[in-house]
């Protein structure tokens, strides 16, 4: 880790879940420092994931576990014939485009997570082969799985900024203090 969560107040697990989420944006969000959107679309290494396609990939997969919660339909449904395209930008999707809409979805979530009863509520999972019949979830799973899918995401995004341009997270922390 190489930024520093502060402490939640006491008692405040959803403060303490939320401020995870957010330290873990940050390294991919870090990840793009001073890159063009051509450096972005960049696949460095044997693996199909570029630092642009893992920007996408968190935002619209944190932005369908939302709707999920909510029980309403995902922004953007996927399946086999466009799953592809969750790790790609495509058409006139920027760097900048798709920072914003990640920016917007956050703010969603904090809102939604603050604003829900209790961490303990749960929401049904949608009836997809790869989870159980009949399966719910609490808003605490959601946020605790927003932490391990962004994470797991940023270690990609360091490994993918290393391969381009030499740069590590300590730098790019350092480039965002000075910035």
């Amino acid at each position: 880790m190489v930024t520093h969560v502060p402490a939640e107040a006491q008692g405040d697990e959803r403060g303490a879940l939320l401020a995870f989420i957010e330290e873990q944006r940050g390294g991919i969000r870090r990840a793009l420092l001073g890159l063009t959107d051509e450096q972005a679309r960049t696949r460095p290494s044997a693996s199909e994931l570029s630092l642009g396609g893992l920007l996408k990939h968190v935002a619209e997969v944190e932005q369908s576990w939302l709707a999920r919660a909510r029980q309403e339909p995902p922004a953007v449904r996927r399946d086999e014939t466009n799953w592809h395209e969750t790790f790609q930008l495509v058409g006139d999707e920027t760097v900048a485009s798709q920072l914003a809409y990640w920016e917007q979805v956050a703010a969603d979530t904090e809102k939604y997570i603050r604003s829900a009863p209790s961490l303990d509520d749960t929401f049904p999972l949608p009836p997809d082969p790869w989870f159980p019949p009949e399966g719910r979830v609490s808003l605490r799973w959601l946020c605790l799985h927003l932490i391990r899918e962004t994470a797991r995401h940023a270690g990609h995004a360091d490994i993918i900024r290393e391969s381009l341009d030499g740069k590590t997270a300590f730098e790019l922390v350092a480039l965002e203090q000075a910035g």
